[in-house]
């Protein structure tokens, strides 16, 4: 496993639109679809990345707590399923349903989502106000697999916190860090 972190989009950045396949519902979702008038949530995860595996119980009880405070959260897996098929479109919904996701899980087959997002590794979490401008880009707190830190999503509590209370969320933002995002070869 190669980590890798986030990129750190600009701060101020308009959410880019997207119309993507839910695998959990079967049906496809355009941002302005999913989007909350409050404060939406995307994160680019997948299936087997050890680092995702590690946050998953945490990213499902921020998500319990949050969405019935108005945040939309959005998931998208991004990576080849072609290497990687326990990244493919089956297999994310039998993650989905095993580990209880209360918002759509997205496949990015051509990978031009997150190339926009600019997003670099699993997980990344990029958090956009009511008007879709990001707030907020990084990691979901300091829990690492193996580095004994309690896993508590603080960082990104705060920052839901802040939106949510229309209060500034902080400029000291740490990034995400986690396996990088498998990429296709480019094609000449």
């Amino acid at each position: 496993m190669s980590y890798t972190e986030s990129t750190m989009l600009p701060l101020g950045t308009r959410a880019p639109e997207f119309y993507l396949p839910d695998v959990i519902s079967g049906k496809s979702f355009s941002l302005d679809e999913l989007k909350s008038g409050r404060a939406t949530l995307i994160m680019f995860i997948c299936n087997h990345c050890p680092y995702v595996k590690h946050v998953n119980p945490e990213i499902v009880r921020i998500a319990k707590e949050y969405i019935p405070r108005g945040v939309s959260f959005i998931a998208i897996s991004s990576n080849d399923a072609q290497k990687y098929p326990a990244d493919g479109p089956d297999q994310m919904k039998i993650t989905a349903a095993e580990q209880g996701y209360p918002f759509p899980y997205l496949y990015d087959e051509s990978q031009e989502v997150a190339r926009t997002y600019d997003a670099a590794c699993t997980p990344d979490f990029y958090l956009f106000d009511d008007e879709l401008k990001l707030v907020y880009r990084g990691r979901l707190d300091g829990s690492r697999p193996k580095n004994d830190v309690p896993l508590t999503g603080t960082d990104l509590r705060k920052a839901l916190d802040a939106v949510l209370n229309h209060e500034p969320v902080t400029d000291k933002q740490y990034p995400s860090g986690g396996c990088n995002i498998k990429w296709k070869p480019r094609e000449a």
